[in-house]
C-alpha cells in the first residue's frame, strides 16, 4: 500500500497509523506519494517536509509535481479540477512504480459530511450525495470512520508534527467555507451531531446510487446504440418509446449514464439530464448543445452525438445546418438550405383494364432522378423532409440489406460539402422513404400495380421539376 500524504494532519496520522500497521505485520507501506501543485508558496516547503517524514519513516517517497494554473489554463478547466486529474495521474503512476495493491488517502467523515453539504447545495441526486466512497478502484479511504479532531487528538499525545495550510482558511474557497462557517452553524444550531448525521446520509445515498446504477447499467445496454458518426464521432441512440417505459428514477440514471460518456471529465448535472427528458415528453425535432455532445430528437429517437476534441469549448456554430419540415399530402415544401422544393400528391390506383399502362409510365416515372413512386399506404401519415442525422440507414431499394446512409453517399460518390442539403424524405416513425434526387427505401417500393402510389417530386427552388 502507499499512503498519500500532503502533510497535513489527516494525511500525517494515516502515514503512521499504516506505518504501525506495517511493523505489526498487518500492511506492507512500500511509499509516501506525494504531489506538488506549485500552486503555493509553501509548497515546496510541504514537500520537503513530507520527504523527512518519509526518511523518519524508513520508506520511500514518490514526490511529483506540475504548474497545475497553467494545465488548467491550457486544457480550459478549473483549477480544481485540473488538479485531481494530475494529483490521481500521478498517485497511479506511483502505485505502477512501487507494484502497489491500493493507495491510501486520509479522507475523514468531516470530509465526508463537507462533501455531501457542498453537493447538495450546488444540486446533486443519490450518486453526487454518495460522497467518496471507502473504496473506488485502487483508490482506497481507511480514515472515513474517524473525525478529523480524533486524527489530531492522536498526533498531538505522541507529539507527531505535521504542517498547516494557509489555504483552508480562505473563506472564498466553497469548502473552507462550508467548513468554517456552515458545519459550525449546523452544530450550535440545530444537531451538535450533524456531521455523523451527513457522513451517515452519504452512505445510505452510496447504497442507493450503487442499486440504481446496476439497474441503469442493464437497461443501457438493451436501450442505448453505439454508432459511428461523421468525423468518426461517439454518437448513442436511444428509442424513445422504450426508455418512456422506465420508472423515473431509472429513465434519468440511464440518460445520465449516457450523457456522461459522451461528457469526458466534464459534469452532467440534473439540468442537463432535465433537458433531455423534457425532449423525450415534447413532440416536434429539437436539439439541444449540452457538455461535449448535441442531444436531439428525431422522430421517435434520441440521438447523441459526441464533439470531437478540437470543438470542445467552442460554441456550436460549427455544427451542421439542421432542417426539418412538415410535408403534406397533397403539398409541397420549400427548402431554402437546399435550394430545392419537394413536393408530394397522390396518384389513384391502376384500373383493372388499365394495369398494364398504368404500370408501364410508373416505371417509366421512377427511372427519373427527381421523382419517386412509393407506396401510398405505408406512407399516408405524415411526412417531413430533413437533412441527415447520424445514425441514419435505410434499405435501398433491390438491395437485401439496411445500408448507413453515410457509406450510400460514398458509394454515390455524393461530394462531402453537399451531403448535409440532400433532402430525406421521412414518415411519421422517421424511416427514411426516400432520399430525394437518389433512391427510394425498397420497404415502400411499388409491387402491384393495382397499389395506390404517392408521387414525390424533387425540383429546384424557383424553377421545376
Amino acid at each position: 500500500m502507499l499512503a498519500a500524504v500532503s502533510g497535513g494532519s489527516d494525511s500525517v496520522a494515516l502515514a503512521h497509523l499504516l506505518h504501525e500497521l506495517d511493523r505489526a505485520g498487518d500492511v506492507k507501506l512500500a511509499a509516501l506519494v506525494h504531489f506538488n501543485h506549485q500552486l503555493r508558496a509553501a509548497a515546496d516547503d510541504d514537500e520537503r517536509f513530507v520527504a523527512r517524514l518519509a526518511e523518519s519513516l524508513g520508506v520511500p517517497v514518490a514526490a511529483g509535481r506540475a504548474d497545475v494554473a497553467a494545465i488548467a489554463r491550457a486544457e480550459r478547466r478549473s483549477i480544481e479540477d485540473a488538479a485531481r486529474r494530475a494529483r490521481y495521474e500521478w498517485f497511479e503512476r506511483a502505485r505502477a512504480d512501487f507494484n502497489g495493491e491500493s493507495v491510501a488517502l486520509g479522507h475523514t467523515r468531516d470530509d465526508q459530511a463537507e462533501t455531501f453539504l457542498l453537493r447538495l447545495v450546488r444540486g446533486a441526486g443519490p450518486r453526487g450525495l454518495a460522497g467518496m466512497h471507502p473504496r473506488n478502484g485502487a483508490i482506497v479511504r481507511p480514515l472515513l470512520s474517524c473525525r478529523r479532531r480524533e486524527l489530531r487528538e492522536w498526533l498531538a499525545a505522541r507529539d507527531l508534527p505535521f504542517v498547516d495550510d494557509e489555504t483552508n482558511r480562505d473563506v472564498a474557497i466553497p469548502r473552507n467555507r462550508v467548513r468554517a462557517e456552515l458545519v459550525p452553524l449546523l452544530e450550535q444550531r440545530f444537531n451538535p451531531s450533524v456531521v455523523d448525521v451527513l457522513a451517515d446520509e452519504a452512505d445510505l445515498a452510496r447504497e442507493l446510487s450503487s442499486w440504481v446504477d446496476a439497474l441503469a447499467g442493464e437497461q443501457a445496454a438493451r436501450l442505448v446504440r453505439s454508432l459511428e458518426g461523421r468525423g468518426g464521432c461517439d454518437v448513442r441512440e436511444i428509442e424513445i418509446a422504450a426508455l418512456t417505459e422506465l420508472p423515473m428514477p431509472l429513465r434519468r440514471a440511464v440518460l445520465h449514464r449516457t450523457l456522461s460518456e459522451l461528457a469526458g471529465s466534464r459534469p452532467i448535472g440534473f439540468g442537463h439530464v432535465d433537458a433531455a427528458i423534457r425532449l423525450t415528453d415534447e413532440l416536434g425535432d429539437r436539439c439541444v448543445d449540452l457538455p461535449g455532445q448535441r442531444l436531439e430528437r428525431i422522430g421517435w429517437r434520441l440521438v447523441l452525438t459526441g464533439r470531437s476534441a478540437d470543438t470542445i469549448g467552442r460554441t456550436a456554430a460549427s455544427e451542421p445546418n439542421l432542417f426539418r419540415y412538415p410535408l403534406s399530402i397533397p403539398g409541397e415544401v420549400a427548402l431554402p438550405q437546399a435550394g430545392c422544393v419537394v413536393s408530394a400528391e397522390l396518384a389513384a390506383a391502376a384500373a383493372p383494364g388499365d394495369a398494364s399502362a398504368t404500370a408501364g409510365s410508373r416505371v417509366r416515372a421512377s427511372a427519373r432522378r427527381d421523382t419517386a413512386l412509393v407506396r401510398a399506404d405505408l406512407a399516408a401519415g405524415s411526412l417531413a423532409v430533413r437533412n441527415r442525422r447520424p445514425g441514419d440507414r435505410f434499405r435501398p431499394a433491390g438491395l437485401d440489406g439496411r445500408k448507413k446512409l453515410q457509406d450510400y453517399f460514398v458509394d454515390r460518390k455524393v461530394a462531402r460539402d453537399r451531403r448535409d442539403s440532400v433532402p430525406i424524405v421521412v414518415d411519421e416513425s422517421d424511416r427514411i422513404v426516400w432520399v430525394a434526387g437518389y433512391e427510394i427505401d425498397e420497404a415502400f417500393r411499388v409491387t402491384d400495380p393495382a397499389q395506390a402510389v404517392l408521387i414525390l417530386k424533387l425540383k429546384a427552388l424557383g424553377g421545376s421539376a
